[in-house]
């Protein structure tokens, strides 16, 4: 369905407002796919992306500053979730035994275990019976290129 249909509106200034709201509710769509998957395992989709940092970083720990930088979503307070993840036993938090300013953060084997189960390919393959991976690379490309 076009977006048009979507939002029942058909009033855009322009192409690049239509792409601009296109944007925000594909993305919006797809972040409710996703969140629908993560409900069953009681965590949410900022919860995940950070379980997935420390997962790629294991066994070498991150520290907050590094969540940061590699998050989806710049807008989250990581040290927040981490705490969530501390509670849920996912993972753990440290003082850093060289400099004791810094924090530790390493995911557990629970952790590790939790993202074996996730099965996301409810969003994988809504994209793959949509389009093709030459326009998956072609999207992808056109997004790349408009962050510039």
């Amino acid at each position: 369905m076009n977006i048009e249909e979507e939002i029942h509106s058909t009033k855009f200034i322009n192409n690049h407002q239509k792409v601009s709201v296109n944007l925000v509710y594909t993305s919006n769509w797809l972040n409710n796919l996703i969140k629908q998957e993560l409900d069953k395992y009681n965590i949410t989709n900022q919860q995940f992306n950070i379980l997935r940092i420390l997962r790629g970083q294991h066994p070498q720990p991150a520290t907050i500053n590094i969540l940061k930088e590699r998050m989806l979503d710049k807008m989250c307070d990581a040290s927040r979730i981490v705490d969530r993840l501390v509670q849920k036993e996912l993972v753990t938090r440290a003082v850093n035994r060289k400099d004791r300013r810094a924090v530790d953060i390493h995911i557990t084997e629970k952790g590790l275990m939790l993202l074996n189960e996730i099965k996301l390919e409810v969003a994988t393959e809504n994209l793959k019976n949509n389009i093709s991976d030459e326009e998956a690379q072609q999207l992808s490309s056109l997004l790349d290129k408009l962050r510039g």
